[in-house]
């Protein structure tokens, strides 16, 4: 199901940590259950907001992520979900170590070892974001925490790195038919724009690229990003600025009919209304010209994603403007519903590689995929 050029992405050693990862993130999820009261406060029926309320949580930004947590114990057959959204635990739930899963990982394959990091990070966070005490804007994004995202968003992290390769093959396609401007929204710390510039310089193709404007709303990322970039590609005319995708492009100095390419990677399932980032991103985008995205993929609604631990603490990620029936919760999309969003704000040719809708009924634990369409 997997074609020739996605093959060795999926190799064993990403497919064994991704197994090992999925262990681990549910051993934090008992002890965040555990520690935030949310066991005690399950073990009669109740809705997300309900459990919340009974375990003392912030009512604004707890019941999401008890939902989540839920959801998690279910797939576990740890918890029963009701058609209604009510769920409490099926009984006990079991002592496990974390630390038997990261020592496990460290002897299988130590390069993804910066995922656990931030999933173990995310697990302190839990109580005191749950509580109310304190944002997960604040405390994921605090300056001290830089060091592990720089570590996280790495080519060098087996785990994640693998979004960036699948968006590096997508928009090198992309840009086959005579290349054009590209704009990179969300660029982060520069390892998406790595991916792709190191593949098109191997393919001697970096001519294709008239113009890279690498962007970014967050100013460390966009400095760290910049500094990364800057001399290691001379060839290319590069720049560098913030954008916000939640504004009008046209703030940012981006003219309409302008791009040939735009590229995002695991960044626009956090824009605050999708619709209108979609529809600036159209405007962009010249005649014809294509959106690139390397997204977490939600395999079926209203199955969680394992990574959703970390990001689930944000507002940006758990609250978004909802959109019936394509948005119809936070966080990651499904392949139907990423189809729907684009052609219903003026796309055409939505294509998902790999065919997650395929690949999901042997395997539903595969959630990573490019999604490219192009401009009607």
């Amino acid at each position: 199901m997997l074609a020739p050029e996605h093959q060795p992405l999926f190799n064993d050693r990403f497919v064994g940590s991704c197994v090992l990862f999925e262990e681990y993130v549910h051993r934090l999820v008992l002890q965040v259950v555990r520690e935030t009261g949310i066991g005690a406060a399950a073990g009669q029926p109740g809705t997300p907001v309900e459990i919340a309320t009974r375990a003392g949580l912030d009512a604004a930004r707890a019941p999401v992520p008890v939902g989540w947590l839920l959801a998690m114990l279910a797939a576990r057959g740890l918890a029963t979900r009701q058609a209604d959204g009510r769920a409490r635990l099926s009984g006990p739930l079991p002592e496990l170590d974390p630390g038997e899963v990261l020592d496990a990982q460290e002897r299988f394959e130590p390069a993804a070892l910066a995922s656990y990091r931030m999933a173990a990070l995310a697990a302190t966070l839990y109580p005191p974001v749950l509580r109310g005490a304190v944002s997960g804007e604040e405390t994921l994004f605090a300056p001290e925490q830089l060091g592990a995202w720089v570590e996280y968003f790495s080519n060098d992290n087996l785990i994640y790195a693998v979004s960036n390769h699948l968006g590096a093959i997508a928009a090198e396609r992309a840009l086959a038919d005579g290349g054009g401007a590209v704009l990179e929204i969300g660029g982060g710390l520069g390892s998406g724009a790595v991916a792709l510039l190191e593949r098109l310089a191997a393919a001697n193709r970096l001519a294709a690229i008239a113009s890279y404007r690498f962007t970014e709303a967050a100013p460390s990322f966009l400095r760290r990003g910049q500094r990364r970039l800057s001399g290691a590609f001379p060839g290319v005319a590069l720049t560098f600025g913030r954008l916000d995708m939640d504004r009008p492009f046209g703030e940012a100095g981006i003219a309409g009919d302008s791009l040939a390419l735009v590229y995002g990677v695991n960044t626009l399932h956090v824009a605050h209304d999708l619709e209108f980032t979609l529809g600036e991103i159209r405007r962009a985008l010249a005649s014809g010209g294509t959106l690139v995205l390397s997204e977490c993929i939600r395999p079926f609604p209203n199955r969680p994603v394992h990574i959703e631990f970390l990001f689930n603490l944000l507002e940006s990620f758990r609250a978004p403007r909802l959109v019936d029936p394509w948005r119809p919760t936070g966080g990651f999309l499904t392949p139907e519903q990423w189809t729907a969003a684009l052609e219903a704000c003026g796309f055409t040719e939505v294509a998902i590689r790999p065919d997650v809708a395929r690949i999901r009924e042997v395997n539903p634990a595969f959630v990573v995929a490019s999604v490219v369409a192009r401009r009607a």
